[in-house]
């Protein structure tokens, strides 16, 4: 087997890996300046579904991290995690749309609000599929039985559907606010 065909040791992925994430913040500033990425969206994936999220409602991706549960608290509310030195309430927004929840695993995400929303939290994302540019993808008709927040559908290309995510409009639902039992 010769050195190109080897698989990459463990520091090449490391490297790799933060590479994409440099990438992927640039690309995210870049939108929330304006610059360059109009129809930029973040995919990630929630419970079983595809999501969209506008990079000007993003604030941060991080590794998921320990979750401290709250007592009487909504199923789908996880708890708190301690993110740079910020208590971020950390919410399972698939559970939250009655689907099962989003489990925790090695490629899980904290992706959390920008501070412009107003409301310190983060969703549990089972995995960051990336940017998406919805100049590529094909606006279905709104799905009715969803919150305004949650109706618009897209596919993409390869004909999977895509649920595109208000933020701003999330935090506004008095639902989404209650978190206590």
């Amino acid at each position: 087997m010769t050195t190109e065909q080897q698989a990459p040791t463990g520091a090449e992925r490391r490297s790799r890996l933060r590479q994409y994430q440099v990438t992927l913040l640039e690309r995210m500033q870049a939108a929330k300046a304006g610059t360059g990425n109009a129809g930029r969206e973040l995919g990630v994936l929630l419970g079983g579904r595809r999501c969209l999220l506008d990079l000007t409602q993003v604030g941060e991706i991080v590794p998921f991290q320990a979750v401290t549960a709250v007592p009487l608290s909504q199923d789908w509310y996880r708890g708190l995690a301690n993110i740079r030195g910020n208590l971020v309430g950390v919410v399972d927004l698939a559970r939250y749309m009655g689907e099962a929840g989003t489990q925790p695993g090695p490629d899980s995400r904290l992706v959390t609000f920008a501070t412009h929303l107003g409301f310190n939290c983060a969703i549990l994302a089972g995995r960051v599929l990336g940017l998406r540019n919805l100049d590529e993808m094909v606006e279905q008709a709104p799905d009715s039985g969803q919150p305004a927040w949650g109706s618009q559908q897209f596919n993409d290309r390869e004909a999977q559907q895509w649920t595109r995510l208000d933020l701003a409009e999330l935090v506004r639902e008095a639902r989404f606010l209650q978190v206590g039992l």
